[in-house]
């Protein structure tokens, strides 16, 4: 598979008021209830579509990371709702305590995820999916158990990024489930071991789409999204330790059936947002060019930028993004789940 020679968009630097947007309207539905009972009450009304051998696609983070999704409320979706599924991963690009699957599992047991099967789905091999219409790719090469799987459920952990600006379920689909040789080298280097890295702003925000138009398109209908806003460092959950001390407030959890909605809500959660509480994020977001993820799925037709927000705490009253963060300023506050980290990883 050949990387084609093409012109990257422009604008991910620019945020996009919904006021200037247009289109049909996706169903997004909100909760502010961050716990376990909250993760529960937002995947039912969007799980309907999974069926058969369910993935769960998470972010399971670099050893003791301080911000990725607790594991309780994982382990307690999982028993009440999901006994059969498997979270799945890939094994990294980059050198490190991900890199191979022993170093992976490892880190596994060392952040508490032992209480279901894990598949790193590159560790017998990759495959190749069609990109519909893709602008860089054909093909994308993925880990091969993924297509053992018929339905997946993506958990996002919504945070910043220190190359993609911020990572959402795009970014969850689009990195975390391209192989870690192939891949994620396709997206992320045009020289290979030259310079891991030279991919940037919007050609990478346009790759990383690309990767994840494969992905969705393996599993067609049968594929869902939840974001997570909580513990929202500039910084991705592959930073680990070494991650940004979180600024943002915890804002709540999203989902929905369109991916690109997810993540345009969230993005609009953020800007709705005091400047004193959002700057550090957006300014992450902005710097990097991040928002050309949000554009690119449109153009690729992979979801609305237009959406219904559904309060799920108010009797699923229509809410707009402002209404949804009301009331909350300053900057982040720790939640008991952060101590529960730390005890599990000891």
């Amino acid at each position: 598979m050949a990387i084609k020679n093409a012109a990257p968009g422009t604008g991910g630097d620019r945020y996009v008021p919904y006021s200037e947007r247009s289109g049909a309207e996706s169903t997004v539905f909100f909760t502010r209830d961050l716990s376990e009972a909250g993760l529960l009450k937002i995947y039912d009304k969007v799980s309907s579509v999974l069926q058969g051998r369910i993935a769960i696609k998470l972010h399971t983070g670099e050893p003791h990371g301080p911000n990725i999704i607790p594991r309780p409320w994982v382990k307690n979706l999982i028993e009440n709702r999901l006994p059969d599924a498997n979270i799945i991963e890939t094994n990294t690009y980059y050198p490190g305590d991900r890199y191979t699957t022993p170093q992976h599992r490892e880190t596994l047991k060392i952040n508490g995820w032992n209480f279901c099967d894990v598949d790193i789905t590159d560790d017998k091999g990759t495959a190749e999916l069609p990109v519909r219409n893709g602008k860089w790719f054909d093909t994308m090469s993925v880990g091969k158990s993924m297509l053992d799987y018929d339905s997946m459920l993506t958990l996002t952990h919504f945070k910043g990024h220190m190359m993609g600006g911020f990572g959402g379920s795009n970014k969850n689909i689009g990195i975390g489930c391209a192989d870690g040789r192939i891949g994620k080298g396709w997206i992320h280097s045009d020289t290979g071991l030259q310079n891991q890295w030279d991919v940037s702003q919007e050609t990478l925000m346009e790759r990383i789409t690309d990767s994840t138009n494969a992905t969705i398109g393996f599993f067609g209908e049968h594929v869902c999204y939840i974001n997570i806003m909580r513990n929202m460092s500039v910084s991705c959950d592959c930073e680990g330790v070494e991650a940004q001390p979180v600024t943002v407030p915890d804002v709540g959890i999203v989902a929905s059936l369109d991916i690109l909605a997810a993540d345009q809500a969230c993005v609009d959660l953020l800007y709705a947002l005091p400047e004193e509480s959002k700057k550090d994020l957006v300014e992450r977001i902005e710097s990097r060019h991040g928002l050309r993820q949000l554009s690119y799925m449109k153009e690729m037709g992979m979801g609305n930028d237009c959406y219904r927000l559904i309060d799920l705490d108010h009797d699923e009253k229509v809410i707009t993004a402002a209404e949804a963060v009301e009331g909350i300023s300053g900057n982040w506050v720790p939640d008991q789940w952060n101590d529960t980290f730390k005890k599990i990883s000891r």
